[in-house]
C-alpha cells in the first residue's frame, strides 16, 4: 500500500481519543469539534481497512483489530514526540504526560511516597497515577505503563519482573500475648485468621507455607475478609487475628514492634510484581525514565 501522509494525522486523533476516552473530550484536548474527531477516525478506519471502535450512544470501545493496530503504532508516536523535542532543542528529553496504572497497595505504600523524587528529576514531565486493583486494558485506557502483582496477565505488552516479595505470617503483640505463637503451620487451622480477597476470583487467597523443598497448604478459617492491604494491616494490628501481608508493606511495622512475624522458618513463599509497557523496539524517553526509576526503588 502506498503510504498516505494523512494517516499520521488520523493516528494522532486516534491517540487523543484513546487517552481522553471519548470523541468530545479528545476534541477539546486537540482543538477540534466532536464531529471533526469522528470524521477523522472514520477516515482512518477507511484508509487502514478495519473498524477501530465499537460505538454506541454512551461509549466507545476499541475493537480487537483496533487494539492491535494501536499497540503497533502508538510507540512510534511517542518516538516522533521525542524526536521533535530533541529537534526543538529542549533542555530535557523526558517531558510530556506520563500515565501509569498501578496496583493499589504498591501505589499507596511504595511508589506514591517516592514520586516527588522522580518528578524533581524531570521538571518538564507531568504524571498521572491511577490506582487500580486490576490492570485492565492499558491500550484502550491510554496508559503508558502498568505495575501489578500476581502472575503475568495475557497481553501483547512487554512484561518484566520488577521484584518478588515474601509472604509473611504476622500478628500483633496483643494477639501473641493472649493466644501465644503457633509452632507449626498446621496450628493455624484452629486460629482466627484475617482473609484477603482475591479480586480475580472473589475468594480469599490460599495460605501456603514454604521451607526449602517442602510446601504445606493450610486450610484457614476466619470471619473477617478484607479487600485491600490497608484493611489487612489495620485488622492485624488490632489484635483480631493472624494475617499474611507482603513483606514489602510490613517491614516498618515489624521494625517498630507493631507486628510480630510468626513461623519465620516457613516464610519462603514469594509474590511477584510485574511492570507492563508497550512493545516497541524504541521506548519513549518518559517510559524509559519511569522503568529505570522502578528498577531503582525495587532494589
Amino acid at each position: 500500500m502506498v503510504f498516505d501522509s494523512r494517516l499520521l494525522n488520523g493516528i494522532g486523533v486516534l491517540s487523543a481519543v484513546i487517552e481522553a476516552g471519548s470523541f468530545k473530550r479528545a476534541g477539546e484536548a486537540i482543538g477540534l469539534t466532536q464531529s471533526a474527531v469522528s470524521r477523522a477516525v472514520a477516515r482512518l478506519e477507511q484508509r487502514v481497512g478495519i473498524r477501530i471502535f465499537h460505538r454506541n450512544a454512551r461509549s466507545i470501545t476499541l475493537t480487537d483489530e483496533g487494539r492491535r493496530f494501536y499497540e503497533q503504532v502508538a510507540p512510534h508516536l511517542t518516538s516522533i514526540e521525542d524526536a521533535a523535542t530533541r529537534a526543538a532543542g529542549a533542555g530535557a528529553e523526558v517531558r510530556g504526560r506520563l500515565r501509569i496504572n498501578v496496583d493499589s497497595c504498591f501505589g499507596h505504600y511504595v511508589l506514591g511516597p517516592v514520586l516527588p523524587t522522580f518528578l524533581d528529576r524531570y521538571p518538564e514531565l507531568s504524571l498521572e497515577m491511577h490506582v487500580r486493583d486490576r490492570m485492565g486494558d492499558l491500550v484502550a485506557d491510554g496508559f503508558d505503563v502498568g505495575i501489578h502483582f500476581g502472575p503475568p496477565e495475557p497481553s501483547s505488552l512487554i512484561c518484566r519482573l520488577l521484584l518478588e516479595t515474601r509472604v509473611l505470617t504476622c500478628a500483633s503483640p496483643a494477639y501473641v500475648e493472649r493466644w501465644g505463637r503457633p509452632e507449626h503451620p498446621s496450628d493455624l487451622e484452629a486460629r482466627e485468621c484475617i482473609l484477603m480477597r482475591d479480586p480475580a476470583t472473589g475468594k480469599h487467597y490460599d495460605w501456603d507455607f514454604v521451607k526449602g523443598e517442602e510446601t504445606i497448604a493450610i486450610k484457614i478459617n476466619g470471619r473477617m475478609m478484607v479487600t485491600d492491604t490497608g484493611g489487612l494491616l489495620a485488622a492485624c494490628q488490632s489484635g483480631y487475628g493472624i494475617a499474611q501481608p507482603l513483606e514489602i508493606y510490613t517491614r516498618p511495622l515489624l521494625a517498630d514492634g507493631r507486628l510480630i512475624q510468626l513461623l519465620p522458618d516457613w516464610a519462603e513463599e514469594t509474590f511477584p510484581l510485574y511492570v507492563y509497557h508497550h512493545s516497541p523496539k524504541m521506548v519513549s524517553a518518559k517510559v524509559r525514565a519511569i522503568l529505570d526509576f522502578l528498577t531503582e526503588i525495587a532494589k
